[in-house]
């Protein structure tokens, strides 16, 4: 059986926004909190999103354990389209009403310009059916964002996504997927 370790990255600089594609770097803490989860084990692969506060570390990993490495575009948080880099304190400012939607129903409700849930949740399956498909019976850290983590948990605990963000999922935090 194929075993994915969902490590979500760190904290990054900038603070906390709606960040989706917006390529902010690991502060000093979330590099800490990426080593922490992952320190005592070993892997046989890593794959990882493309932004920076996943790649980086996803190096580390790759070099530190001689394991190899790919970058998977369908592994990137989803986007917010015109909410990149707002905090939900501004937007609740300045538009309660589409941010609450949006926490109802994201998938009816997406941001202006922002990915739809249900086309992220579909591009999130097609990484991991794709990567399952190489890995064959191997231990491969997926190093990714809350959002991609939450589908894929949502995904093998049969939670309906509308449910997704009840999951928690910390900075830096490791989750398993089967």
């Amino acid at each position: 059986m194929t075993i994915l370790g969902l490590l979500r990255h760190g904290e990054v600089t900038g603070g906390v926004c709606f960040r989706g594609h917006q390529d902010d770097p690991l502060s000093n803490k979330g590099l800490d909190q990426m080593r922490d989860s992952v320190k005592t084990t070993k892997w046989d692969g890593v794959v990882t999103s493309p932004l920076k506060r996943c790649a980086e570390f996803a190096k580390l990993v790759s070099q530190q354990q001689g394991i190899p490495l790919e970058t998977n575009k369908d592994l990137m948080e989803i986007y917010f389209g015109e909410w990149e880099g707002r905090t939900a304190a501004e937007l609740m400012d300045e538009t309660p009403e589409l941010l609450t939607k949006f926490w109802q129903d994201p998938d009816q409700n997406p941001p202006p310009g922002g990915e739809k849930l249900s086309a992220f949740a579909a591009r999130v399956m097609r990484a991991k059916d794709t990567i399952l498909k190489q890995a064959g019976e191997q231990r491969i850290l997926l190093v990714t964002h809350a959002g991609v983590i939450r589908i894929l948990l949502c995904h093998d605990r049969q939670i309906p996504l509308i449910n997704m963000f009840d999951i928690d999922v910390v900075h830096g935090g490791l989750y398993i997927s089967t």
